[in-house]
């Protein structure tokens, strides 16, 4: 299993929001490039960084702390945040970016995120569920998509999607466990698709559970900015 540290910018700077709300914003550190090394020195070999400015912007705007982190560190970054143009696609895939996590544009352009896949392989690729119960919520989380996230894997995969993240947003920044139902009911669906755990992880034994049940990866935030994990305690789960 994957271990995934997260870093959400707004502004440049490294933040965590709660539930997904922009009005619950706390600043944990002014250069996320920073937070970056020490996940590196801790001999973490992933990093999940998003953009939240260009979530709710619709386009990537923190392009500086994108740049900064791929020449400073060696981490294998996934990034998500706003990308809506291929020249976005093109230039973060440039820059060294190692996979690009498509949300809100899957749901309201799914043949341009259908086009990228096939231009750019799969591979490149992560798609982005945010979901509210079994629906998912689009704009930063702000609106729902009228859309349960089985069918939207599905739709998916029937074109060659490898890799989801799912992101409860009932737990997300709660720090009171993940939705564990949740994530058996994919893998019991979908056997073959690699799913990113997201939301609500608070403890070692989390993690551990969550690698049982089979996930790819676990993305992993407020936990470690609240020192609910420790760096040194997430080397060889």
């Amino acid at each position: 299993m994957k271990i995934i540290p997260a870093i959400d910018i707004i502004d440049g700077k490294c933040v965590r929001l709660t539930q997904g709300d922009y009005g619950k914003v706390k600043v944990y550190n002014e250069n996320p490039v920073h937070v970056a090394l020490e996940f590196q020195q801790a001999d973490l070999e992933y990093l999940h960084l998003v953009d939240l400015n260009g979530a709710k912007k619709g386009k990537v705007v923190n392009w500086k702390v994108i740049e900064d982190i791929q020449s400073k560190t060696a981490l294998t970054v996934d990034f998500g945040g706003g990308v809506a143009e291929e020249q976005e696609v093109e230039d973060l895939l440039e820059l060294g970016v190692n996979q690009i996590n498509i949300g809100s544009l899957a749901i309201k352009q799914p043949e341009k995120f259908l086009g990228w896949m096939k231009k750019y392989g799969p591979e490149n690729f992560i798609l982005s569920a945010d979901v509210k119960g079994e629906n998912v919520m689009i704009n930063g989380w702000l609106e729902s998509a009228n859309f349960r996230v089985f069918d939207l894997a599905k739709q998916f995969m029937d074109h060659g999607l490898e890799y989801l993240t799912c992101t409860d947003i009932g737990s997300d920044g709660m720090l009171k466990g993940p939705n564990f139902e949740l994530y058996k009911d994919f893998l019991s669906r979908f056997p073959t698709l690699k799913i990113t755990a997201s939301g609500g992880i608070s403890s070692l034994d989390d993690l551990r559970e969550l690698k049982k049940i089979g996930v790819y990866g676990v993305i992993i935030g407020k936990a470690i900015y609240e020192g609910k994990i420790k760096l040194s305690e997430l080397k060889g789960l």
